[in-house]
């Protein structure tokens, strides 16, 4: 087992001068990836809204003031469309989110039934489903499921200042439980609900100091919903975010760090600083369940400039 790294260390290594920071996460970037390659992966939403979480950032909470409107489980044959024309599009992880706590039983057989069929196009497959039973997550590796996302959001300090319908350690119990099965883990948070950079810090540290880190880190930044508990919250500074991202490469050197919600309000320029720090993932479509992403043309222009290429599966 690797060295676990202290937040002392961390928050060291975060405020080392600017150019210094981006210049060693770069460095380890080129160590462990092809700096030219970006990962792309497509965010299906197959349940939404009605969500009995009380999560501040989230226009899916039932407890929101402003509520996304409740929706079905879409077909299969229209989730099917969907993934097709996500590979067509150079996207090679299908990711699927469902609103709740947990899935019912006939939500699940649902889910693991999808999962088979978009692994069948020759897509990785990640869904997000909440918490889990020992006999779910064993079902789900039978599916043949590779990635499940389950986001920490924040550290342990400011975690009931966004989130008291659950604990962190909750997240942490289900991201060991999926692990021990042989899931590999998605796992990032949110950055600018609020929290410091000691905050931001001490989220990747909790990460990296996992067993074995998440394989893909998202990391999100605040897209303001009205009528949630964050809509008036400051904006995140751009230079601490990337030196976030810049970290996220430091500390997980083998893991995709993914640009995440948010990314719309990104100038290519902010976006190009985030590559060269690291990341090296990013999500694709015109949306991220209930709010905007970058449109695909965009993105597609944006790649060319900097002679950046399609990830194929790992």
């Amino acid at each position: 087992m690797a060295e676990k790294i202290s937040f002392n260390d961390a928050l060291g290594i975060f405020n080392r001068p600017f150019f210094t920071l981006l210049y060693d996460a770069h460095t380890i970037h080129r160590n462990n990836f092809d700096e030219q390659l970006i990962q792309i992966s497509t965010l299906l939403s197959l349940k939404t809204g009605g969500c009995s979480e009380d999560c501040a950032y989230c226009a899916q909470s039932a407890k929101n003031g402003r509520k996304a409107p409740k929706q079905p489980m879409i077909s299969k044959d229209t989730v099917m469309e969907a993934a097709q024309k996500a590979k067509e599009n150079g996207s090679s992880r299908f990711c699927m989110s469902m609103s709740g706590r947990s899935p019912s039983d006939e939500e699940f057989e649902y889910v693991c039934d999808v999962i088979k069929s978009v692994k069948s196009l020759g897509l990785e497959t990640c869904v997000t489903l909440g918490f889990l039973s020992h006999d779910q997550v064993k079902k789900l590796k039978e599916a043949g499921l590779d990635y499940y996302n389950h986001n920490v959001d924040t550290s342990a300090d400011f975690y009931q200042n966004i989130v008291t319908t659950r604990s962190i350690d909750d997240r942490l119990n289900t991201i060991e439980m999926v692990q021990n099965a042989g899931i590999n883990v998605c796992s990032g948070g949110i950055i600018g609900m609020g929290e410091t950079n000691e905050d931001r810090v001490k989220m990747l540290v909790m990460l990296a100091n996992l067993p074995t880190p998440p394989l893909s880190v998202p990391i999100n930044r605040l897209v303001k919903i009205p009528c949630t508990p964050l809509e008036n919250v400051p904006d995140v500074d751009n230079f601490d975010f990337i030196r976030t991202i810049a970290l996220a490469r430091i500390l997980m050197p083998t893991s995709y760090v993914r640009l995440s919600a948010g990314r719309d309000s990104m100038s290519e320029e902010m976006q190009a600083l985030c590559f060269f720090a690291g990341a090296n993932s990013m999500f694709s479509g015109d949306k991220l369940l209930t709010v905007p992403n970058a449109p695909l043309p965009q993105d597609i222009t944006m790649m060319h400039k900097m002679n950046l290429k399609e990830a194929m599966c790992a």
